[in-house]
């Protein structure tokens, strides 16, 4: 199992997550439509074309999803009991199509579950930044993490 259990999280602990992912046009097309946001922004290149912009900027939500996945594999992959949720979310800069993306991780927060002994709440600040190490998207993500032993 790659994701970590409770016990095994440190205030402080940084993972520059491996896997980096190109957004293509059909990436962000697919997701717009999935989630039904016909923002002209997203979808119509001549009407983002005539933005400040020049062009389609990426759904932020995809932006935010991708972060996500990225994370997944290092950090809750299999010891994962719940997300109980997303703070702090920001888009400093925009994402473009042809951006390649990477994520980066740090545990800023532990503690112990008042109400189940076998889990403890882990809050993880993930960034994504892009093929200029500039951060288009962070957040703090609060899991509900199985434990090793109750």
């Amino acid at each position: 199992m790659a994701g970590r259990c409770f016990e095994d999280w440190h205030i402080g602990d940084r993972i520059e997550h491996e896997i980096r992912r190109t957004v293509t046009e059909t990436d962000n097309l697919l997701f717009s439509a999935m989630t039904h946001n016909p923002q002209p922004m997203h979808i119509d290149a001549d009407y983002a074309a005539k933005s400040e912009f020049g062009r389609i900027l990426v759904n932020g939500t995809f932006t935010f999803s991708l972060l996500v996945g990225l994370s997944v594999g290092d950090t809750t992959l299999g010891t994962l009991i719940a997300n109980l949720g997303y703070e702090k979310v920001v888009m400093p800069k925009p994402v473009f199509i042809g951006d390649t993306l990477h994520a980066r991780t740090e545990v800023v927060a532990l503690k112990e579950s008042r109400s189940r002994p076998n889990a403890g709440v882990v809050t993880f600040r993930h960034e994504m930044l892009n093929q200029r190490d500039e951060v288009v998207c962070e957040m703090l993500r609060v899991v509900l993490l199985q434990r090793r032993s109750p």
